[in-house]
């Protein structure tokens, strides 16, 4: 089971730079999709039905061209959970989940901290979404939860690990990922590359992608029951949509 996770920036940008070409070439069973900045009633549905995913589903925010996740696949879900209960985040349109013969796959957007209020709110969302976890792996234990999770989570994940004021590598986020991943979790990229440096966002700012000053936000996390099955994880820098790239997973299903 081949599964994408991208942080488009905007679905309807992105297909203007060759979104659906490049999906069609990256081929996964499955991408989980994140500041799609769009509702499902401003999209053309048919593109993504002719690049073979028939089954898409696009959780939005109430606000207008802001945050939304969606997941698109080949091959229907048993079940698709929209959001997860916590009012705050889904009204934002954060989490969305496909229900799959065996395996559940989430798509996840974490918010970022870009001043004290919305860093308050992002950490406590990310205590209610660790809860939230820990209760849905005892009906679920066979979970990606794949996204942007706006978190750095060691020295190697960022190009400057000096920035240690800066939302995104804070003590306490980095702390809480830490955690998540003991909480059951393995970090599928690093799990595969140990000593690996390769980022997933760059700021438009400062020629920082072609610099390569980047930052890995986004992660496939696998809950530990599917660890042995992990066969691949990348980073896929070569797609340009967006400032962020795509990571994949494939897992032995």
């Amino acid at each position: 089971m081949k599964i994408i996770s991208y942080n488009v920036n905007g679905i309807r940008a992105a297909i203007n730079k060759g979104f659906i070409d490049w999906l069609k070439s990256a081929n996964p069973d499955v991408i989980c999709l994140q500041e799609i900045k769009a509702m499902e009633s401003q999209l053309d549905l048919q593109l993504f039905e002719d690049a073979g995913y028939k089954y898409n589903y696009w959780f939005s925010a109430e606000k207008k061209g802001y945050s939304g996740v969606a997941i698109l696949s080949k091959t229907e879900p048993q079940h698709v959970e929209y959001g997860t209960g916590i009012a705050s985040m889904d009204s934002e349109g954060r989490n969305i989940r496909a229900d799959f013969n065996g395996i559940s796959v989430m798509s996840l957007y974490l918010p970022s901290g870009t001043n004290a209020a919305r860093l308050d709110h992002k950490l406590e969302y990310m205590d209610m979404f660790q809860n939230y976890i820990n209760q849905l792996k005892q009906d679920i234990p066979n979970l990606v939860v794949c996204g942007d999770y706006n978190i750095c989570h060691d020295a190697i994940d960022i190009h400057n690990p000096k920035m240690k004021g800066v939302s995104g590598f804070l003590p306490v986020e980095r702390e809480w990922i830490g955690n998540f991943i003991a909480s059951g979790f393995t970090d599928a990229f690093r799990h595969m590359h140990p000593e690996r440096q390769e980022f997933s966002w760059w700021s438009y700012r400062a020629n920082a992608r072609a610099n390569n000053k980047g930052w890995r936000l986004d992660y496939t996390m696998v809950s530990q029951p599917l660890q042995p099955q992990i066969q691949r994880a990348v980073i896929l820098t070569e797609a340009v949509h967006s400032d962020h790239c795509p990571v994949l997973v494939e897992i032995e299903s």
